[in-house]
């Protein structure tokens, strides 16, 4: 299954959740989408409630299935617990990062970034959004006007949102550090992560 491009609100009314930023759409119709949304009583199976998640969280994330699936199967090769590790994979993929640190309003747009090469990791050109971040990395701007200029003018619009803890961000010099891996707490996707790796494990 490729990206989902289609209406984000219908996205969220189908999940119960804000995967996409919310608007007031959503507020006033939080039941699922369709004419029969409101009255819509569906008994959902394990394997169903399973799906849910796992779809929750990759277009959360925005990938394919086959990158979802990748992440995951790298995950189950790592110690830990596997839910915890498959997230903070995710979390560390460079266009999330570039997110999450401030650089760009959108998941979508952080991606767009990275494929036009705007960002640059130890000093080196990254141009690839599934690029997997360690600790220890710093991630900057191109010293370009054009990419100074849309780093700047996204840091601006995203002031107000938090920075995640494991990331330190420096709004002058354009660039963040990657300090660690995050925590599960510090992971805002509301998925229940266990019932992904139960459904990747049948």
């Amino acid at each position: 299954m490729s990206r989902y491009t289609g209406p984000k609100t219908r996205i969220n009314r189908r999940y119960g959740m804000a995967i996409f930023p919310p608007n007031k759409a959503f507020e006033r119709r939080s039941y699922p989408p369709g004419m029969h949304g409101q009255r819509l009583r569906r008994k959902v199976t394990d394997y169903g409630t399973g799906l849910q998640e796992k779809q929750k969280a990759r277009i959360y994330y925005g990938l394919t299935e086959k990158q979802f699936r990748i992440v995951f199967e790298r995950a189950k090769q790592t110690k830990g617990v596997i839910g915890e590790v498959f997230l903070s994979s995710l979390e560390m993929r460079l266009d999330s990062v570039a997110y999450s640190a401030g650089f760009s309003r959108t998941r979508r747009g952080a991606r767009q970034m990275v494929c036009h090469g705007h960002f640059f990791v130890n000093g080196h050109a990254v141009d690839i959004p599934s690029y997997q971040c360690n600790c220890g990395d710093v991630i900057s701007m191109r010293q370009v006007d054009s990419s100074r200029h849309i780093a700047m003018r996204n840091l601006e619009d995203t002031r107000y949102r938090a920075v995640p803890p494991w990331i330190q961000t420096d709004s002058s010099s354009l660039s963040c550090a990657v300090n660690r891996a995050p925590r599960r707490d510090e992971i805002a996707l509301a998925v229940k992560e266990q019932l992904i790796v139960e459904f990747y494990s049948r």
